[in-house]
């Protein structure tokens, strides 16, 4: 987007010089640029429209957080009120329609808001007959720190103290502190599977249940965690391309205080009737304007995504990892080089994921494709064969899942989203490598290491490495493209 902002930049520098060359020559009324003529309403409405663009991309990761949190207390029924945890009580089913997530694995996400309450502690169980992968991030979804093996605690458990946004009292001693930027955060915690049996379903379930969250002001008798079990109902996390957008976003900037980096965007929102303090409630002539607004900003991300996409893990596939090396960086260290702001690049990701771990690459690693071994898009009602070499990089587990090309989130309606090397009764071959295949119907024989994709949409597919090890980073291991096949 900065190059087709530099181009604009370029056209009208082009037309002032042209009006110029046109008053000294006697041809101004050729030259004239076509902003002259618009009329005082014309040019309220297209920058309204061009400001509800800019809103959408910048605002992105904090509307994907506040669908997550409405969708647990509508959808989920946890009810209002943070310091509770969502959780599936099953690896997930198409029912869970957050961005990309993972369905080979328990999900426990804690939901927390500091600011009536002060700091809220998150406690970690030590690894030993189970572990956690997860991150606390913010409201704009940057990470704070990663807990579990992979992050602070090393697997020996711990106590995290999520402060509110300018917490500056004293961090009692045997407390982790966690300063968030924001009132509200959350983590993505992973209790991880040793398989899909029933068995050790319940024992991760088990596991993941054994955190706590509480306030801190409470925490010489914490009470009971709340968990609300998710797994049955349709928890729609999507992001909509419309008013609801701006409803969500209307939100955040209400509750969370406004970050210094970000104060430029006050007065860009105020023209779409975004203010601090006041009731969101544009007339019906600016909801047209960013009605369109959102859908010009969704067409954008499409070309954007491909682009992204483009440039390969390991040269000579279509595999990709999935955020560009700018905002990888920005979002491990908070934004801290000074003259790096990849707004663009951020709401890109969050148009198509959810959130970000402190240290990528530790606990887990991404791949993401939406093209076969052609070139061509993955097409819901051919088959494919993701062929997975032996002695895959990874200390526990990898993964294949198919999404929705045009929602990002689970395919509806289909039996299951994934097979994985954790997956109970998974087909190997002698030399230990794996056949997975992507299909509307499974393949003769191939029912345990076959994904079901939508005959009428097309797919995307992610690629997952929990506890990625040397080889992957290295190269000396790689992924082959996905194939067409008979």
């Amino acid at each position: 987007m900065r190059s087709e902002r530099k181009i604009a930049e370029f056209v009208l520098v082009a037309a002032f010089v042209a009006v110029a060359v046109g008053c000294k020559t006697g041809n101004q009324s050729q030259t004239q640029p076509a902003a002259a003529t618009l009329s005082a309403d014309d040019l309220a409405r297209r920058t309204i429209e061009r400001r509800g663009v800019e809103a959408v991309i910048w605002g992105m990761p904090a509307v994907n957080y506040d669908r997550m949190y409405q969708a647990m207390v509508h959808d989920a029924k946890a009810g209002e009120g943070s310091n509770k945890v969502v959780y599936w009580s099953r690896p997930l089913s198409w029912k869970n329609q957050t961005l990309t997530p993972n369905p080979d694995t328990i999900y426990l996400m804690p939901f927390f808001n500091t600011k009536n309450v002060g700091p809220v502690v998150l406690e970690i169980p030590r690894a030993d007959n189970g572990s956690i992968t997860g991150s606390v991030d913010d409201a704009w979804q940057t990470a704070i720190e990663d807990v579990g093996p992979a992050g602070v605690d090393k697997g020996k458990g711990g106590k995290y103290l999520i402060l509110p946004s300018g917490f500056k009292d004293h961090v009692p001693s045997g407390y982790i502190p966690m300063p968030s930027a924001t009132y509200q955060s959350y983590a993505l915690l992973r209790s991880n599977l040793k398989s899909s049996s029933d068995a050790d379903i319940a024992s991760a379930v088990a596991y993941g249940k054994r955190i706590k969250v509480y306030p801190l002001s409470q925490a010489a008798h914490p009470p009971d965690t709340q968990f609300i079990d998710a797994v049955d109902v349709v928890f729609d996390a999507t992001i909509p391309y419309d008013m609801r957008f701006f409803e969500s976003l209307n939100r955040i900037v209400q509750i969370e205080p406004w970050l210094t980096r970000d104060k430029a965007m006050i007065d860009q929102l105020k023209s779409i009737g975004i203010e601090k303090g006041k009731t969101f409630n544009p007339d019906a002539s600016t909801q047209n304007i960013v009605k369109q607004a959102v859908l010009e900003a969704h067409a954008w991300f499409q070309p954007q995504y491909e682009k992204m996409l483009a440039v390969p893990f390991n040269d000579g596939t279509h595999w990709a990892f999935p955020a560009s090396p700018e905002f990888a960086k920005a979002i491990q260290t908070d934004y801290a080089d000074p003259d790096s702001y990849p707004v663009d690049a951020r709401g890109l990701t969050y148009s198509f994921a959810f959130f970000s771990a402190k240290h990528i690459g530790a606990g887990q690693y991404y791949l993401i494709t939406t093209s076969d071994k052609a070139g061509q898009p993955l097409n819901g009602a051919t088959t494919y064969r993701l062929h997975v070499p032996a002695r895959a990089p990874v200390s526990l587990y990898w993964s294949a899942t198919a999404y929705d090309r045009a929602t990002h989130a689970l395919i509806r309606n289909t039996q299951w989203s994934s097979r994985a090397s954790n997956t109970s009764g998974l087909q190997k071959n002698a030399d230990g490598s794996v056949d997975v295949y992507f299909a509307p119907q499974a393949p003769a024989g191939k029912e345990s290491n076959w994904i079901p994709t939508d005959p009428n949409g097309k797919f995307e597919v992610l690629f997952r490495f929990y506890g990625p090890t040397k080889a992957l980073f290295d190269k000396s291991w790689k992924l082959p493209d996905i194939e067409k096949t008979n």
